[in-house]
């Protein structure tokens, strides 16, 4: 099962902002792929949460777009800054990339980002959002959310 950004958000809107704010933290962040013989590849990405949907661009051609193209599913982690603060703690998510090549949603796209043109363009589809942090200088509590789920929230010691 997968839903979009938009969806989430109005299931789990604190957690979506919190999710939102880390990502907006920094500018770049490490997505996963799947490369060809199966193995993970871990590239560096800008993303965008625009329209209710989270959108990752790419440069034509590059090794995540070719392997996004060929097996959609990814993860996404938050740049998590300099030092061991993490303010809102560390933020991942996974779900599967579709290819948009509508000319008008590419379009609106372009006016809203200004990227580099050419350029690949995803939407994603979300399987699991995901974060941790330490909570009282005692807990490592790790928030799980799957789309049809109420998140889940774990606390260790």
């Amino acid at each position: 099962m997968t839903t979009n950004w938009a969806a989430f958000a109005a299931a789990e809107p604190d957690l979506a902002g919190t999710v939102e704010k880390r990502f907006g933290a920094f500018r770049h962040h490490v997505l996963a792929t799947v490369r060809r013989d199966g193995s993970p590849r871990t590239s560096g990405l800008e993303v965008e949460f625009l329209h209710g949907e989270l959108w990752l661009g790419m440069m034509p051609d590059s090794l995540k777009a070719l392997d996004l193209r060929r097996d959609p599913r990814f993860a996404l982690q938050a740049n998590p800054g300099e030092g061991t603060a993490m303010a809102g703690g560390d933020v991942r998510i996974c779900g599967r990339a579709v290819e948009v090549t509508d000319p008008a949603v590419k379009g609106a796209y372009v006016k809203e980002v200004e990227p580099p043109q050419p350029f690949h363009l995803f939407r994603t589809e979300l399987t699991q959002v995901v974060r941790t942090y330490v909570e009282d200088d005692r807990y490592l509590v790790v928030q799980v959310w799957k789309p049809g789920e109420p998140v889940r929230a774990l606390r260790r010691t």
